[in-house]
């Protein structure tokens, strides 16, 4: 593309021209210059550009150029932005309406935080564009509020964000639910292994455009700096950096979100105009706060990752990691906040002598070090260089060892434990073993009464042929009553106890059982 070229040659219409030029925009970025033709060509677009280039104009504004013809029927949107956080959601929102102020296309937007209802009758009513966050789209479409088999132009944005944020399940889920004839656009600020694998499944012959250096941020306009302290010094260096500097207004990024409450209220107690922004807060909670920080009403922002992206913010003098982020992408995305528009802005890090393996990361990513600074009254500290590798062995050697020793330790106590726990101690010992033996001895030793009467025999048979696991006592034997001189039987009975003591009681006596008349115990008269 031509370098002087302007926003009349890409081939929008008056209307966008007009909206354009009453944003004040002159002249198209770079990625904008190359996409938009394509865009509007209706070929699938592969977008490489780094956070605050404009990635979102270069989508928006021939989107409404090709939905402008055609309406949108009931619950069935024409066009499909999946972003991977509210705030990005909301500032495309934005876009649409800046940009197609001159045209009479419907626009929802579903995100978290927001009642269901208001955004079921906006679906009821018919959209040509539908912005939304893949869990609040996949909830909408489980409760049948919503249909997408008349998508027409598909929109994957901060795609690398989404893997980081474990969204790509859902998003292959959407895709699946799509027409397989669409147009689809896949930007993206790295084009990690993963990201090239999914841009190859959902697009088809895709024009792809970089428009700067891989994952690299523009370092001219952005003045970075860290100070590696203890852990413990960090609020302290952090005020004396921000009066050092004179810094009004900032973004001050943790990596955790109670670091961010407590940091927030900590600044606050030092008498300084501080707010907290991190996901756990509700949709309208966090739409306040921000507006508050945008209008000047707020100097300081402690805010979570969630900030990181989609925030445009004007004029924004600093940003500062309290915690170094442990993915090198963060970085990029968190200094992207300031120095933005070719305004200058200053970037500073705290950092701990453990975290050089993230410092390491994000120095390769950016192909150049940090310049370390230093704060009056405050040691610099040397970074750990074999903090990494020690963690790492330690990480990996202990996991294995503590679950190889847990696997031991389970299983010897489960085999312990078992004998008492899945089965009584009556029971431990009337084993099938014991009891086959039992019933294989009983009939050898058992003799037949010539007095028995005829119609007993059958019940004997019966009683024989049931041997086994799971062969059951006769019913007539329990109200079977025992001589009460037979202490003998009863005893023995009695010594087995639990269950199994039970069950011998109410096993059928074959023959004379254990009693054997007084008459049959007399030695036999020699012949």
């Amino acid at each position: 593309m031509q370098a002087g070229m302007s926003f009349s040659e890409l081939g929008l219409s008056p209307e966008l021209l007009k909206a354009i030029e009453d944003a004040g925009y002159v002249d198209p970025t770079p990625i904008q210059k190359e996409a938009i033709p394509y865009v509007l060509m209706t070929r699938d677009v592969l977008g490489c550009a780094q956070t605050g280039t404009g990635k979102t104009a270069s989508f928006t504004l021939p989107m409404i150029e090709i939905l402008s013809s055609g309406r949108a029927k009931a619950r069935m949107p024409r066009s499909l932005i999946l972003t991977p956080t509210r705030e990005l959601a909301t500032q495309i929102a934005e876009n649409f309406e800046i940009y197609g102020k001159y045209h009479k296309l419907t626009m929802a937007l579903l995100i978290g935080g927001v009642s269901m209802v208001e955004q079921t009758k906006k679906l009821d009513r018919g959209v040509d564009v539908l912005i939304a966050t893949p869990g609040r789209l996949l909830d909408h479409f489980e409760r049948g509020r919503i249909l997408l088999n008349d998508i027409k132009v598909l929109v994957i944005d901060e795609a690398d964000r989404m893997l980081d944020m474990g969204f790509i399940p859902d998003v292959e889920k959407i895709v699946s639910l799509l027409p397989k004839m669409r147009q689809t656009l896949f930007f993206s600020a790295t084009m990690a292994p993963e990201i090239r694998r999914l841009s190859d499944a959902f697009l088809q012959n895709p024009k792809e455009i970089t428009v700067a250096p891989k994952s690299r941020p523009v370092t001219e306009t952005v003045t970075q700096g860290i100070a590696i302290v203890n852990q413990r010094a960090k609020g302290d260096v952090l005020r004396k950096i921000i009066a050092k500097e004179e810094i009004k207004t900032a973004i001050i990024f943790c990596n955790r979100k109670r670091d961010v409450d407590t940091l927030g209220k900590s600044l606050k107690s030092h008498g300084m105009n501080a707010a907290a922004l991190h996901g756990d807060m509700d949709q309208s909670s966090r739409n306040d706060t921000l507006e508050r920080f945008k209008n000047g009403e707020i100097n300081y922002l402690v805010a979570s990752d969630v900030a990181a992206r989609g925030l445009d913010i004007d004029d924004l003098p600093a940003v500062f990691n309290y915690d170094v982020p442990m993915q090198a992408e963060d970085y990029i995305h968190r200094i992207g906040r300031t120095g933005r528009a070719g305004r200058s802005g200053k970037a500073f890090t705290l950092a701990t002598p453990s975290d050089v393996v993230f410092l390491d990361s994000i120095e390769k990513l950016i192909g150049n070090s940090i310049p370390r600074i230093s704060v009056d009254g405050y040691e610099t500290e040397a970074l750990d260089e074999n903090d990494g590798r020690k963690r790492g062995r330690s990480r990996k050697g202990g996991s294995s060892s503590s679950s190889n020793q847990g696997s031991k330790d389970s299983g010897s106590s489960r085999s312990k434990r078992r004998p008492r726990e899945d089965r009584p101690a009556a029971a431990k010992e009337a084993t099938p073993a014991t009891e086959d033996k039992a019933r294989t001895e009983e009939p050898r030793a058992a003799k037949p009464s010539p007095e028995k009467p005829r119609e007993d025999k059958p019940s004997e048979a019966k009683a024989e042929n049931r041997g086994g696991r799971n062969a059951s006592p006769e019913k007539p034997s329990r109200r079977r009553q025992k001589p009460e001189g037979d202490k003998r039987a009863r005893n023995k009975n009695e010594n087995k106890g639990g269950r199994g003591g039970n069950r011998e009681k109410e096993k059928t006596v074959i023959g004379l059982g254990d009693h054997v008349p007084a008459f049959l115990q007399k030695p036999a008269r020699p012949s």
